[in-house]
């Protein structure tokens, strides 16, 4: 993920925006007696539909109080909290406590009106009108106006912004490449009506627009703040470090970098003064987290790893809520490079793994069901799919994906020419020579390493000579570093997206986009994405035709059949998320329709400290 990219919060429900996972698969399952055995094979599978979104827990409230947060990490935040400039998930999970997010979302992920700020639509003239509804102020007291709404769009394009924000979906604002190449002062598609509404003027419209995308942007930044400090030099600014102004139930107030961050009351927040005093974020290590939930050190855990599942689920002082979340787990292979001079992907047909047998052959060769079925006790499930199952419109649950199928594999690479010649149980290359695949996987948990070495038994056991980039898994930062930078020791890599609110796939898979961390680019998938968010799909979106003959769905499902046929990014798991509460916590709500981030100032405590 890491030069700017934006991530899926794991506690809150408003994130709008694509997203890279913190881990790829940092609850990964142990091994038995050795590499050739399956996981290890549990016997109580969780019934994810009873676990509850929301938790009440009726009682005597306190006045005030500091709710206590353990952010479940082995890395340190970096802390840049900023939605435009950070690349780092914790760094977003700690933001949404604070978060400057201007649309709230229905449970379709629908833009509402019940926001700070609401999104009008003209499509026949390709306009967009974003108004702050009411009188909004910042958390130090200053008013929002249509200047904060325009200024994110200026560091985004700004000829010195570097992130990967600017991608294709952003150069459908009018005016925007323009912008960024220097050759205009402004965005000329960006016009401000008042002091409370702005006017966006876009290449086209599409459905994607009401789930946060066509390049419209879901936060303000305040300008008063910002607008002194040149956007190379913002990211290392007090105002993005230190003293953040924000527009969320909570402000900054002590910030340790990398450790902790505790925030106050904002006396300002336009729903209301939150009822707690204060809410302090912690730093604590995957190890520890299920032992300081059973002693009462924390309130929430975010980024519970499913691997401690059994070691919280009977304790007498929590709750357990479950959603499934917005993500998906994946392996991706390299077949090309990004441009940075361009901002586009180059796509190399001679690249190592541009061969789609043997990238199907890695996806067969993978024994994803044991993992999911006998080690995640239905917490994790095989994705079959690029798109999670919570895009009801869009899904679809008849694709076949990628299933444990060791012979069909074998076919695969004797097809594509790959054979042991030399009769060592492992294969060559077309050409006869010594072959050997070079993996990118995360550390995180303790277990990380064990799902590693079981995959690449699994491909040992078809002939494919699988080794570890480094010779051992890589730090969630480095790793993200070494993927986005094409590091040339990468071969493939397992790692996971948070799809956001939007499930267009166009910012992760599109030319443009520098999330396309696989380089993968073709005619045939430029037109699959752009009919995807085309004319045609908007004009049946609020038809009532099944969803089998909407234009949008059908789009997706011919998208989604070409991405399992290339192979170029394989889906591995899809994900339901567990969320540990302790049982002083009184009005917490986990679901995508009305997350914490939008109920924070409701949020009280019946104790003093959390229940032991």
């Amino acid at each position: 993920m890491k030069k700017n990219w934006l991530i899926l919060s794991v506690i809150f429900a408003v994130m709008f925006v694509l997203a890279a996972c913190n881990n790829a698969d940092k609850d990964s399952a142990k091994t038995n007696d050795g590499n050739k055995d399956k996981p290890t094979q549990q016997d109580n599978k969780v019934d994810t539909a009873t676990l509850p979104m929301d938790v009440t827990n009726e009682g005597d409230v306190i006045k005030g109080g500091t709710l206590k947060v353990g952010l479940v990490t082995d890395t340190p935040f970096k802390g840049v909290f900023s939605w435009e400039l950070y690349d780092d998930a914790y760094d977003s999970e700690i933001m949404a406590y604070a978060t400057n997010v201007l649309f709230e979302l229905d449970g379709d992920f629908q833009i509402k009106d019940t926001g700070i700020a609401k999104l009008d639509v003209d499509q026949e003239n390709k306009k967009a009108k974003v108004t702050i509804q009411g009188d909004v102020k910042w958390s130090d007291g200053t008013a929002l106006t249509a200047d904060d709404l325009i200024y994110p769009y200026e560091i985004i394009g700004h000829p010195d912004y570097e992130g990967v924000r600017y991608d294709d979906d952003f150069k459908n604002i009018v005016g925007a490449e323009e912008y960024h190449a220097g050759k205009a002062d402004t965005i000329s598609g960006i016009k401000k009506i008042d002091e409370k509404s702005i006017e966006i003027t876009l290449k086209k419209v599409s459905p994607a627009i009401y789930s946060i995308g066509d390049g419209l942007w879901a936060y303000a930044a305040p300008k008063h703040q910002l607008e002194s400090i040149p956007v190379k030099d913002l990211i290392s600014s007090d105002a993005v470090r230190k003293n953040p102004v924000t527009l969320g139930a909570f402000k900054y107030d002590k910030i340790v970098n990398g450790e902790s961050v505790q925030f106050v009351a904002n006396e300002h927040y336009f729903k209301g003064k939150p009822k707690l005093d204060k809410i302090v974020v912690e730093v604590v290590p995957s190890s520890s987290i299920g032992e300081a939930m059973k002693t009462g050190k924390y309130d929430i855990a975010t980024s519970f790893p499913t691997n401690q599942y059994d070691g919280v689920k009977d304790l007498s002082n929590i709750s357990l809520l479950g959603r499934p979340e917005l993500a998906y787990s994946y392996v991706g292979f390299k077949v090309g490079k990004y441009d940075k001079a361009s901002s586009k992907n180059i796509y190399d047909e001679k690249s190592k793994m541009n061969d789609v047998n043997l990238r199907q052959a890695v996806g067969y060769a993978m024994d994803i069901e044991s993992v999911t079925e006998k080690f995640y006790q239905g917490l994790r499930v095989r994705a079959n799919s690029l798109i999670p199952p919570v895009f009801a419109s869009y899904y679809d649950g008849t694709l076949e994906g990628y299933h444990y199928d060791p012979e069909k594999a074998k076919e695969l690479l004797d097809k594509a020419g790959y054979k042991d010649k030399d009769g060592d149980g492992i294969r060559e290359d077309k050409d006869g020579k010594k072959f050997t695949i070079r993996l990118a996987a995360m550390s995180g948990s303790d277990t990380d390493e064990a799902i590693a070495e079981y995959y690449r038994q699994n491909w040992k056991d078809v002939g494919l000579n699988v080794e570890l980039t480094t010779g051992r898994l890589i730090e969630f930062n480095s790793f993200y570093d070494k993927v986005q930078a094409d590091d040339p020791e990468i071969d493939m890599f397992m790692a996971a997206w948070g799809t956001g609110t939007n499930p267009s796939p166009i910012g992760l898979y599109s030319e443009g986009a520098e999330f396309n961390l696989s380089r993968f680019v073709s005619s045939d998938l430029t037109k699959m994405l752009e009919d995807i968010d085309s004319d045609k799909a908007l004009e049946d979106m609020g038809s009532d035709k099944p969803k089998e003959e909407k234009y949008r769905s059908k789009a997706f499902r011919t998208w989604q059949e070409y991405m399992s046929e290339q192979a170029t990014t394989i889906p591995m798991y899809f994900r339901t998320e567990i969320i540990p509460v302790n049982k002083r916590v009184k009005n917490w709500n986990a679901s995508h329709e009305s997350g914490s981030s939008e109920n924070l100032q409701t949020v009280e405590l019946l104790a003093d400290q959390p229940l032991k």
